[in-house]
């Protein structure tokens, strides 16, 4: 593979104990994927997928699946009689709520988010009137203000 080819560029830039590692992430993550994925599955598949190409790909196959399960990585059983490595049931999501709660409150969030949007486009209710009372309103006071200062002249002539 790679990592053997180019083992000796990988140990004079001392990055072949990260590329030793990351092989192994990326072998692991994948095995959680195919477990995801594969009720069951053989493990010359699984070699196939990963990609290895050893000598024996199956037995590594075999060692790999067997230690992510021994981790914890992979919740799976090896059957050694067929060669397959059998997933356990993945609990069925659809039978629970959750799907359903979520659902709920994503479209909750957009009919919100729409009302919102109705409500920030709408016109303010008689904005073209508002304008034009402001400036009755202007008109009245000065007309109240002439008034109240002609009663006053008024009262100060009475006296």
């Amino acid at each position: 593979g790679v990592a053997d080819k180019f083992a000796s560029t990988f140990s004079a830039d001392r990055t072949h104990n990260l590329i030793v590692r990351l092989r192994h992430n990326v072998i692991r993550t994948g095995l959680r994927n195919i477990s995801i994925s594969y009720s069951r599955i053989s493990l010359a598949d699984i070699a196939k997928k990963l990609r290895l190409d050893t000598e024996n790909p199956v037995a590594d196959a075999e060692c790999i699946v067997a230690k992510a399960i021994r981790d914890g990585a992979i919740d799976a059983t090896i059957d050694h009689a067929n060669g397959w490595m059998v997933s356990k049931e993945t609990g069925d999501v659809y039978s629970t709520n959750e799907p359903q709660a979520a659902f709920n409150s994503r479209i909750a969030f957009c009919l919100n988010m729409h009302n919102e949007a109705v409500k920030a486009m709408r016109f303010p209710p008689n904005s073209h009137k508002e304008k034009e009372s402001a400036e009755k309103r202007r008109e009245r006071l000065q007309q109240e203000e002439e008034l109240a200062k002609h009663m006053a002249e008024e009262d100060d002539d009475d006296f």
